[in-house]
């Protein structure tokens, strides 16, 4: 009677543990993947973006609200990330914004803490701010350059994910994606400090996905090419529309990108539809990469 009762009481104990086995951990290993459209979802995720004043930051935290995450959207700039936040309250989605200055390690753990009392622990993070930067080579851009861009792009990507993994972690794994460029790999005149960093970007995640793998976070690295953005209208600043055309004319596809197209490839890799995908790039530039006439 003993003996089957303690039989009893094993297997009782192997369906429990095996009935509280997290979404999460079902998803490090592997298990419990659905193969349809509900795979991109990322319903009950808690999702942080930078850079969600705008551009594709802007259209990453719309697009992952949509598809059920609830969504911090940080940035400096308040009245912008603010305008993100209820734009996708109004569309019924679920978002905060916070006013947090990226290259501050203080501000990135009151900001992280703050979702956290507010959202939940985040299992999606995305680095997506970087700054505006001045043409020059290194002859011709000053050190307070280099290092304005360097401490937003590269250094504020190293804060963020510091203060949300030991959360991450603690939710049982999820997906860092680190927005790099197509400039990490084609060196383009006068983008020293700008390109730099976004090669950076590339080796920090990598290194990232090595190291927390066994802890179920996936990191992957997004690098666009031109996009339609607050950026390309700061740099073609002063040129004819004959310079523009002709610039677009060099691209395969003959436009510039735009910044949803960027968001639905950012969503792919936050959810179940990239599982078995870390330490890897993906390119989203319209060939730029591969050929530029």
């Amino acid at each position: 009677m003993r003996k089957s009762l303690c039989s009893r009481i094993r297997r009782g104990n192997l369906m429990a543990s095996q009935l509280l086995m997290s979404d999460q951990v079902k998803r490090r290993h592997g298990t419990g993947t659905r193969m349809d459209e509900k795979i991109f979802r990322l319903d009950n995720r808690i999702a942080v973006v930078t850079g969600g004043s705008g551009g594709i930051g802007a259209a990453i935290c719309k697009l992952f609200a949509k598809v059920g995450a609830s969504v911090a959207c940080i940035d400096l700039d308040t009245e912008r990330v603010n305008a993100t936040a209820a734009a996708i309250e109004a569309e019924g989605g679920r978002a905060i914004a916070i006013t947090c200055d990226v290259s501050s390690e203080a501000q990135t753990l009151d900001a992280v803490q703050r979702l956290v009392a507010e959202l939940g622990k985040p299992t999606v993070l995305v680095n997506s701010i970087a700054a505006l930067d001045r043409s020059g080579s290194i002859l011709e851009i000053d050190l307070a350059e280099w290092e304005k861009v360097h401490r937003v792009n590269l250094t504020g990507s190293f804060l963020m994910s510091r203060a949300v993994l030991p959360w991450m972690v603690e939710a049982g794994g999820g997906s860092v994606i680190h927005v790099s460029s197509m400039n990490a790999h084609v060196a383009a005149p006068g983008r020293v400090s700008y390109a730099s960093t976004k090669s950076a970007l590339l080796q920090l995640g990598r290194v990232m996905a090595v190291d927390h793998a066994a802890q179920g976070v996936r990191v992957n690295i997004l690098s666009p090419g031109p996009v339609d953005t607050v950026r390309i209208s700061f740099r073609q600043q002063g040129h004819s529309e004959a310079e523009k055309k002709a610039s677009l004319d060099r691209y395969l596809l003959k436009r510039l990108g735009r910044p949803e197209e960027v968001a639905a490839a950012a969503l792919f890799l936050a959810s179940d539809a990239s599982s078995f995908v870390t330490g890897s790039e993906l390119a989203v530039d319209g060939g730029c990469t591969i050929y530029k006439g």
